[in-house]
């Protein structure tokens, strides 16, 4: 069935548009890529744009070009890289206990017989929009010991009820007769669970994985609010935010002491650490891609 003019025309511009949206969203990648690959009299003399330039004059050659400098002072610091290793067990861990929380608070609200089904989902919804605040969450975790504590990373944050209600709409779009079925040749709720349930949701538990990963991965402040004096504790993100202040520091204090042109290696540097933050998380995304669009679809249209 051939498209008409107008209907061509329109897939045309969407085209377009979506050509123009990616490319905005890419290009502020493209450009902090470069500033990491360049030297800092690169960057201080505005000689870096999308690829790092090479510069032919001999005289200034060793200013000029791609370096990998920045990289080697954000790899040999053991800091970073400590917090970089215990980032990746954290979101591992989190994603674990909360795709088990989301399953184990979704999977009971489907069955009818469950009483005050109806106020349980009342008071998970009203969470959902109502909390305590900032200063009454900190006198709750300070009062159970968390601070400073790997647990208050991990506790507070492992249930999310947006994500629940997507699970739970998709274990409603699975057949009653199945689960009644295997009820018959006596399978207990937890079986059912187990053989029917979870095997049938992987596109949805995918993409809640993939939900729950990132936002423990970009996961600031909780880390900033509860790990004050326990550096072996502190994720990625909040490294890379002290980082970036104790150099935003050293720069200002070079540039008041200074006058002219300062070389400023942080600039570099600090591109160089958010790209070390940042690609390890998009990783994850091709070899969740396929399970994304389906979960996210079937949980929410289904129920």
């Amino acid at each position: 069935m051939k498209k008409s003019k107008r209907t061509l025309i329109g897939d045309i511009l969407i085209i377009i548009i979506c050509f123009f949206v990616i490319l905005v969203c890419i290009l502020p990648m493209l450009n902090l890529l470069a500033q990491s690959l360049s030297s800092s009299q690169s960057v201080i003399n505005g000689k870096v744009t999308f690829l790092p330039v090479l510069y032919n004059n001999d005289d200034f050659s060793h200013h000029y070009g791609i370096t990998m400098e920045s990289y080697k002072y954000v790899f040999l610091d053991p800091a970073f890289t400590r917090s970089m290793w215990w980032t990746a067990i954290l979101t591992v861990i989190c994603t674990f206990v909360s795709l088990t929380m989301t399953i184990l608070c979704a999977y009971p609200l489907t069955y009818d017989w469950l009483k005050g089904k109806t106020l349980i989902n009342t008071i998970i919804i009203f969470t959902m929009y109502f909390s305590a605040g900032t200063i009454p969450n900190y006198i709750l975790m300070k009062t159970l010991g968390l601070l400073n504590n790997p647990l208050v990373l991990i506790i507070p944050n492992c249930l999310s009820v947006f994500n629940m209600i997507i699970l739970r709409s998709f274990f409603y779009g699975i057949p009653d007769s199945l689960r009644e079925s295997a009820e018959i040749d006596g399978a207990n709720p937890f079986t059912v669970l187990i053989r029917i349930y979870l095997p049938l949701s992987a596109p949805v538990l995918a993409t809640l994985a993939l939900f729950y990963a990132v936002g423990r991965w970009n996961g600031f402040t909780d880390a900033l609010l509860y790990i004050t004096t326990a550096p072996q504790w502190v994720p990625i993100q909040l490294k890379l935010w002290q980082l970036i202040q104790n150099m935003t520091s050293i720069d200002v204090s070079t540039v008041e002491m200074v006058s002219g042109n300062v070389p400023r290696a942080s600039d570099a540097m600090k591109a160089a650490a958010i790209m070390f933050a940042t690609v390890p998380i998009l990783v994850v995304y091709p070899w969740l891609q396929r399970y994304f669009i389906s979960g996210v679809t079937i949980g929410a249209v289904k129920g």
